[in-house]
């Protein structure tokens, strides 16, 4: 018998030797069409304030505190650890580790709205939570999570939501969440590889000029997305979105469940799955 290779198409060419910009080749909103999904479509996120009440934001809290003291600390490569201060910054898999962010993971408020996006059913490719203790907790530069997972992880194409949900107020100086409204149009496929990204990321991010070039279009524009006293949840897509260094000393360490600055649960659509869940 002779084996065949069937050859794949990269819509979305990235870390080779020179930075190279794609515009968007797939739906940002995959479902049918829905008035509530229309900022989504044009801004490439969706906020809620008052995702969750201040009973579930003190459940999850408490059980982010449990985590990020937990026995296994050192010894499983899920915990992530600061260089500089060896505190936390950031444990992986939540919703695997923990039953209490499995629960929020699954909650319709959180899947549903992924749901409804994509246009599917749908499957998490990333968990995580993000710990911001005052003073010395570092950020998150620029960059675009789907190009890490299409890069490092072989997901093709943009079928993905991120759910980021604030466990402490944001404001400018804890380490708040920013997003760049209609970056989520633009591929960015940056230059080089990655190293040591999640301690120190200086690499596979866009260089500044190229930011700067988005952020001064017509469309586009930094922004900074802020909680309120109860959790706030941002769905957003594949978009340019930062964290902030936190430079302040008060109130409890910033963080969530999920991916990006105070927390996130990834979805992807079960489309792009081809083997078992």
């Amino acid at each position: 018998m002779t084996a065949t290779t069937t050859a794949v198409q990269d819509f979305y060419p990235t870390r080779g030797p020179a930075e190279v910009v794609t515009s968007r080749r797939d739906p940002v909103v995959w479902g049918p069409p829905s008035p509530g999904l229309k900022s989504y479509e044009r801004d490439g996120f969706l906020t809620d304030g008052h995702l969750l009440s201040d009973d579930e934001t003190d459940t999850y809290r408490a059980e982010l505190d449990r985590l990020i003291h937990h026995p296994a600390l050192g010894t499983d490569e899920r915990w992530i650890i600061e260089p500089k201060t060896q505190q936390v910054r950031s444990v992986f898999e939540v919703h695997k580790i923990s039953d209490v962010f499995a629960d929020l993971v699954r909650d319709e408020r959180v899947a549903g709205t992924a749901r409804r996006i994509l246009g599917s059913d749908v499957y998490v490719h990333q968990s995580r939570i993000n710990v911001k203790p005052g003073f010395g907790a570092s950020g998150f530069y620029w960059h675009s999570d789907f190009e890490t997972w299409h890069a490092e992880d072989g997901l093709p194409r943009m079928r993905t939501v991120s759910v980021s949900i604030a466990l402490t107020e944001n404001h400018d100086t804890n380490g708040s969440l920013m997003i760049m409204p209609g970056s989520h149009r633009t591929f960015i496929g940056c230059a080089g590889r990655t190293h040591a990204r999640l301690r120190r990321q200086h690499h596979a991010v866009p260089a500044q000029q190229r930011l700067h070039r988005v952020q001064q279009r017509g469309e586009h524009g930094g922004g900074t997305v802020r909680g309120t006293g109860t959790a706030a949840g941002v769905h957003r897509g594949a978009g340019l979105h930062a964290g902030e260094v936190r430079s302040d000393a008060e109130g409890p360490a910033g963080g969530s469940c999920g991916i990006t600055a105070t927390g996130a649960a990834a979805w992807c659509s079960r489309a792009w799955v081809t083997g078992p869940m």
